[in-house]
C-alpha cells in the first residue's frame, strides 16, 4: 500500500485534487452534492486556528522542508508519493503533527488530508479528537460539509466523544452553507450531549445569526449566555464592540427580555 493511502475505509478521498474530485465519491450519508450560497460567515472570531497542545511555537527546518516539497509535487502524483516516502515518513512525530498544522493554516486542503490519513496510519497514532476537530474546521472553511458531517460521525467509532470543540466546530462548518437549522440542531445536540457552549460558540452563533437576520433566534442565544459565560453582559458588549456594533444602552436586558424558545431545534441524544 502507498504512503498516502486512507486510513479509514469510509473516507475515499482521492490522491490528488480533492476539490476537485470530491463530487465523485460516496458519502454515507448519501447525500448527493448540492450547491450552496456563499454567506458571510464570521469564524475569524476565533483569533485565528486554535493551536494543539502538541504544535510547536517554530517549525522546525524538516517540517518547512516537508511543507515547501509537497507543495512543489501536489500536481504530479507520482513526484508527490516521492515525497511522502523520502521527506514525510521520514518526520519525527512532533515534527509530521507540525507540517499537518502547517498546511491547515495554508489552507492547503488536498495535501492536508493526505497527511491527515499518512498520521493515522503511523504506529505511534492514538485517536485524537483535536485532529478530526482541525480537519472538520479545514473542511468547513472549504464548504464540503458532507464530508465534515461524516469525519464528525466517525468520532464514536474511533473510540473518542465529541466536546465543546468538536460540535463547535460543525456549528462553524453549517454557518459556512447558510444551513441554520442545522446550526440550532447541532447547538441543541451539543448541550443534550453534556458539554458546555464556551464563548467561542456563542460568538459564532451571534454574530452569524445576526448576519442571517435571524433576530429571534439571535434573542434567545443571548438569553442563554447567561447560563453558561460569567459576564455575560460584559461579554456580550465585547462582541458587540470588537466586530463594529456597539451595544445600545438597554438594547438587551437578560431580566425582562422576552423568552424566546430554542425547542423547536430540540433532539434527542440518546444519552
Amino acid at each position: 500500500m502507498d504512503s498516502t493511502s486512507l486510513g479509514s475505509p469510509k473516507l475515499h478521498f482521492g490522491l490528488v485534487g480533492t476539490r476537485q474530485n470530491l463530487p465523485k465519491y460516496h458519502l454515507r450519508s448519501s447525500l448527493a452534492p448540492r450547491s450552496y450560497a456563499t454567506p458571510f460567515v464570521m469564524c475569524g472570531l476565533r483569533g485565528g486556528t486554535r493551536k494543539p497542545l502538541w504544535r510547536s511555537s517554530v517549525l522546525s527546518t524538516e517540517s518547512i522542508q516537508a511543507v515547501q516539497y509537497l507543495k512543489l509535487a501536489k500536481s504530479n502524483p507520482s513526484k508527490l508519493e516521492a515525497v511522502f516516502g523520502a521527506r514525510v515518513a521520514r518526520l519525527l512525530k512532533a515534527d509530521l503533527l507540525d507540517t499537518f498544522a502547517e498546511l491547515q493554516r495554508q489552507n492547503e486542503l488536498d495535501l492536508a488530508l493526505k497527511v491527515f490519513k499518512f498520521i493515522r496510519r503511523e504506529v505511534w497514532y492514538k485517536p485524537d479528537l483535536s485532529l478530526y476537530c482541525d480537519m472538520i474546521l479545514l473542511l468547513g472553511k472549504n464548504k464540503l460539509i458532507e464530508f465534515a458531517e461524516e469525519l464528525f460521525s466517525e468520532l464514536k467509532k474511533e473510540g473518542l466523544e465529541p466536546d465543546t470543540r468538536a460540535f463547535t466546530e460543525m456549528i462553524g462548518a453549517y454557518m459556512h452553507v447558510g444551513m441554520t437549522e442545522k446550526v440550532m440542531e447541532t447547538y441543541e445536540l451539543m448541550k443534550a450531549s453534556g458539554c458546555t457552549p464556551d464563548k467561542l460558540t456563542f460568538k459564532i452563533l451571534i454574530k452569524n445569526l445576526e448576519n442571517e437576520g435571524e433576530e429571534e433566534l439571535v434573542a434567545a442565544i443571548k438569553k442563554e449566555c447567561a447560563e453558561y459565560i460569567e459576564s455575560p453582559e460584559k461579554f456580550l458588549e465585547e462582541v458587540a464592540k470588537k466586530h463594529g456594533r456597539l451595544l445600545q444602552k438597554g438594547s438587551f436586558d437578560f431580566q425582562n427580555s422576552a423568552r424566546v424558545s430554542l425547542t423547536g431545534f430540540a433532539v434527542n441524544s440518546g444519552c
